[in-house]
């Protein structure tokens, strides 16, 4: 199982959200590069980054520190936030990111999705955030008609199977996942499932990798001291291709 630690840049500091609310940013004390490195010699093979500037203005104003991490490090770097066109996606892979991770995007403007798929294969992935089950976009304020697992089939149909999948409701808790969810995502044919939001402990990853999902991002269990990164790679770490 691939072991997805956390680094969320706002104005350029790590900084953990709680379900996504901006006004509940709490920063810690060390810069993103900083962050990385750490990470890394705690046995992390991958890292997930989301630029919450860039989620929220559009723009790319943190891909220098990306790619600093990216060309500072042997980390797996996945890069999320505000990614909308496709000259945005060519800049962060050209900076070094191992994959992109589309967002309101790949809800709106599905053809875009397709398109960034068919020119960067498997360097493309979906973050597909649900509130009671249903999709929601733009800062997960906005809820769409459709299921989770519908959009997953729907992504999977056109050749997508990278999914970051968040229960907004479990993020940043540090409360528990909805590990309900991932018992039946992982039957969907073809989807390969990363699970992300309100994974705090040991029991959790374990029931996790055991129902088959792809991987798992960690952020404030890991910034908080709940579950200690060394352990974890030790206990969960599998570098595998693609």
């Amino acid at each position: 199982m691939k072991i997805y630690p956390a680094i969320d840049i706002l104005g350029g500091k790590v900084v953990r959200l709680t379900r996504g609310d901006y006004s509940t940013a709490k920063q810690y004390p060390l810069d993103p590069l900083q962050a990385a490195q750490m990470m890394c010699g705690s046995g992390a093979k991958y890292l997930h980054v989301v630029d919450l500037d860039g989620a929220r203005r559009g723009d790319t104003c943190n891909c220098e520190i990306i790619e600093k991490i990216t060309s500072s490090t042997p980390l797996k770097v996945e890069v999320g936030g505000g990614i909308r066109n496709m000259a945005t996606v060519e800049k962060y892979l050209s900076a070094g990111a191992d994959r992109v991770i589309l967002g309101t995007a790949a809800v709106k403007n599905f053809p875009f999705a397709e398109e960034a798929n068919a020119l960067f294969p498997g360097r493309i992935a979906v973050g597909v955030d649900t509130k009671d089950g249903k999709v929601a976009v733009q800062g997960w304020e906005q809820v769409e008609p459709i299921t989770g697992e519908e959009f997953c089939k729907k992504l999977t149909g056109a050749g997508i199977c990278d999914v970051i999948y968040t229960d907004v409701a479990c993020d940043g808790g540090m409360a528990g996942t909805n590990l309900d969810i991932y018992r039946k995502l992982v039957l969907i044919p073809g989807l390969r499932v990363v699970a992300s939001g309100g994974v705090s402990g040991m029991d959790e990853l374990r029931a996790l990798r055991d129902m088959g999902v792809d991987g798992v991002i960690l952020g404030k269990a890991l910034y908080e001291g709940l579950l200690d990164l060394r352990r974890v790679t030790e206990e969960f770490q599998c570098l595998q291709k693609g």
